[in-house]
C-alpha cells in the first residue's frame, strides 16, 4: 500500500463527507485515535472538536499528559471529567460483556452525546481498525468502538454519521502512517493499548480500589518491559486470592498477572521468553503494593488466549 497516497484519500474523503459542517473526535493518546486526530485536523481544521474523556479507567497521569501533547502540537483538546458516571455505571458488574456494553453506552449515550450537543457536531470521526472489526463480527470480544457493524445505527441512536478512515489497516499500517505524519515516538511507538482501558485489565467487578491496584501494577510493568521491544505488555488483576505471608502474618492477597507478547498486527501472537532476572524483579515490585502477594507470568499464545483477559 502507498501510505502517502492513503493519507491524501483519507484526508479529502474526510473533507468531503463533512463538508462545511462539524465533526467530533474522541482522543486517548493510542496510535489509532490519534492518527484519526492528525489526519481529521488536517481536513477541518477548527471544524474538528477533539476531547478526551477521563473515565477514570486509564493509566496514571494519562489524561493530562495527552492533552498537553496535543496542545504543543497545535491541536486543542477538551477534557471531560467523566469519571464518576463510569464508576457508576460499572459498579456491581462482573460479566466482560456487561462491562464493555456499559461503557460502550456510557461513553456515547451519556458522556460523548452531551460533547455532541454542545458543539453541534454531526459526525463522529472513529479509530476503527481491521482487526477491531473482524473480532467483533467473529464473536471472540466486542470492541466498543464497532457500533455499525453490528447493527447499531449511530445516525438513529446517538444523532451523528460515524466516519472510519482507518477501518481498512491493521495496527503495523497505522504504525507506518503515524510516522508519516510526523507524530512524535511516544505515540507512534506505543504499546497498543485497549478501549475499555484498565476495565479490561481487571477480571471481575472495576472499582477504585482495584483501579488503584493494577493501575500500580501497570506503571511497573511498562517500566520494566519499555526497553524488551515486545509487541505489548500488561498487568491484570484477577479476581481469585491467595494465601500469602505479609510481615509475618497470614494475608488473603490479590493476583498479578503479567503479560508480555510478540505479534506484528495482533490478529496472533507468541509470548516473549523474558530473562529470570527480569521476572524476579517485576514479581518483587508486584508484590509489594498493598494486598498483592502473589505475581504470575501468562505463557497463552494467541489463539488460545486473546491478548486481554476481558
Amino acid at each position: 500500500m502507498n501510505y502517502r497516497r492513503f493519507i491524501e484519500r483519507q484526508v479529502a474523503d474526510i473533507k468531503k463527507q463533512v463538508g462545511a459542517g462539524i465533526a467530533i473526535n474522541a482522543l486517548s493518546g493510542g496510535v489509532d485515535s490519534s492518527v484519526v486526530t492528525v489526519l481529521a485536523h488536517r481536513a477541518l481544521g477548527r471544524r474538528l472538536k477533539t476531547v478526551f474523556v477521563d473515565s477514570a479507567l486509564m493509566r496514571e497521569g494519562e489524561p493530562r499528559r495527552v492533552v498537553r501533547l496535543f496542545r504543543r502540537m497545535g491541536i486543542p483538546v477538551e477534557l471531560i471529567d467523566a469519571r464518576r458516571q463510569f464508576l457508576r455505571a460499572l459498579r456491581g458488574l462482573t460479566d466482560p460483556e456487561d462491562k464493555r456494553n456499559a461503557i460502550t453506552q456510557t461513553f456515547y449515550k451519556d458522556v460523548f452525546a452531551g460533547a455532541v450537543r454542545r458543539t453541534r457536531a454531526k459526525f463522529l470521526l472513529h479509530g476503527t481498525i481491521l482487526t477491531d472489526i473482524e473480532e467483533t463480527v467473529a464473536g471472540i470480544k466486542r470492541q466498543h468502538n464497532i457500533l455499525a457493524q453490528i447493527g447499531i445505527d449511530p445516525q438513529k441512536a446517538y444523532g451523528y454519521q460515524l466516519l472510519e478512515p482507518l477501518a481498512t489497516l491493521r495496527k503495523d499500517g497505522v504504525r507506518r502512517v503515524a510516522k508519516l505524519l510526523h507524530l512524535p515516538a511516544e505515540i507512534t511507538g506505543r504499546i497498543p493499548f485497549p478501549g475499555p482501558a484498565l476495565a479490561a485489565r481487571i477480571v471481575g467487578e472495576v472499582t477504585e480500589a482495584r483501579l488503584a491496584t493494577v493501575r500500580a501494577a501497570t506503571a511497573i510493568v511498562e517500566q520494566e518491559l519499555a526497553g524488551t521491544g515486545a509487541f505489548q505488555y500488561l498487568a491484570v488483576l484477577l479476581n481469585d486470592y491467595a494465601t500469602g505471608i505479609r510481615h509475618g502474618r497470614r494475608e488473603f492477597g490479590q493476583i498479578i498477572v503479567v503479560r508480555c507478547i510478540d505479534s506484528r498486527d495482533a490478529r496472533t501472537a507468541t509470548v516473549r521468553a523474558l530473562p529470570w532476572t527480569q521476572l524476579r524483579r517485576i514479581t518483587r515490585r508486584i508484590t509489594a503494593l498493598p494486598n498483592v502477594n502473589r505475581c504470575l507470568y501468562d505463557l497463552t499464545p494467541k489463539p488460545p488466549a486473546t491478548v486481554e483477559y476481558v
